[in-house]
């Protein structure tokens, strides 16, 4: 079931985004390798991808919002899986697993459509 709105996920995506580059600070794991460097270029590519969408909150509108669920299901299976990946679980773990089932999770109960999306000028 579908029940988030395309203008509430923009403001999660750019949210999300910042979080995942200050998490490695935040959460005291900035200390070099894939464990800081993985939600950093996560983070980077969210907000880049978050200003590239066709939605309410779009600034270049040029990605289709079924493509960018799809690619957030992907980054979110990533970070989810990220610590077994590249190595690094007996380090740090649940950072990169919480906001992966939760990028996951927005993929999955995000509406396809913006319901509101200004014409084109």
């Amino acid at each position: 079931m579908r029940f988030i709105s395309t203008r509430v996920h923009g403001m999660v995506d750019y949210a999300m985004g910042l979080l995942l580059i200050v998490a490695p600070f935040l959460f005291g794991f900035a200390t070099g390798g894939p464990a800081q460097w993985v939600p950093i270029v996560l983070g980077v590519i969210m907000l880049a991808q978050a200003i590239m969408t066709k939605y309410e909150l779009g600034l270049m509108r040029m990605i289709p919002m079924p493509m960018h669920l799809t690619m957030d299901l992907l980054s979110g299976i990533l970070l989810l899986i990220s610590p077994w990946l590249f190595g690094f679980a007996s380090v740090v773990l649940w950072p990169h697993v919480i906001l992966g089932l939760l990028e996951i999770g927005a993929s999955l109960t995000t509406e396809k459509q913006p319901r509101n999306l200004p014409a084109a000028t």
